[in-house]
């Protein structure tokens, strides 16, 4: 039985062998040239050290949503779409009722103006 994860555990191998040797080609060869702009943090556009209470734009939020809605309709399009043939129509009404909720999700976000490129 232990015979069958050899694959599995040969595959992990030489997959962390290639990221290391990337990695560490990378710390070897690359130039390093650092300077206050290079190093200092940034996250969200905004200085990591001025006050806490900053007011994000509503914006921010509306992009994060709408990539929660297309990323959950990806991930569960996939193995749905797989097992189709066996789920039935008992299957079929349930993702048509997810992809309603999105859909709907989806609206939110156009008449928020998430979607208008600026």
């Amino acid at each position: 039985m232990l015979e069958q994860y050899l694959p599995i555990l040969i595959f992990l191998a030489v997959g962390l062998l290639v990221g290391g040797v990337a990695i560490g080609a990378g710390l070897l060869i690359g130039p390093h040239r650092p300077y206050p702009a290079k190093d200092s943090p940034y996250e969200c556009g905004f200085e990591a050290f001025e006050d806490a209470r900053l007011k994000f734009d509503v914006r921010y939020y509306l992009v994060a949503i709408l990539f929660i809605i297309f990323d959950l309709e990806i991930a569960f399009l996939f193995p749905w779409a797989v097992v189709l043939d066996r789920i039935g129509l008992f299957g079929l009404a349930a993702m048509a009722i997810f992809l309603g909720l999105l859909v709907i999700g989806f609206i939110y976000e156009w008449k928020k103006g998430a979607l208008e490129w600026e």
